[in-house]
């Protein structure tokens, strides 16, 4: 059961993107997209908070994700939020199995 967790970092003077940058730049974001079992891992900036960026982060259960959690890039990211001095509030989603409805289809123009 694909598992998606959604974390917003968050941190002053422009910390966040700088962090998310860093990551780009060091590689640890392709190197996660490419571990096995990892579904999509994107960031993003919500428009209305500059000092914040959204990390999508999906899995295809909870053992990849743990074994992810317990890798050496998870070290290497854990010392990037602290050289940034980042916060976090970590929204956790596991996936409808039944798809989207019949109902939720007539609203999406693809």
């Amino acid at each position: 059961m694909a598992i998606t967790v959604n974390i917003y970092y968050s941190g002053k003077n422009g910390n966040a993107v700088k962090f998310a940058k860093e990551m780009i730049d060091l590689g640890i974001v392709n190197k996660i997209r490419n571990a096995s079992g990892n579904l999509r891992y994107e960031y993003f900036l919500p428009m209305e908070d500059s000092e914040v960026v959204l990390l999508i982060d999906s899995w295809q259960n909870q053992r990849a994700l743990d074994i992810h959690h317990g890798s050496p890039l998870m070290t290497q990211i854990v010392e990037l939020r602290e050289k940034y001095d980042l916060h976090m509030k970590v929204e956790r989603y596991v996936a409808d199995e039944s798809g989207v409805s019949d109902l939720d289809k007539s609203f999406i123009r693809e």
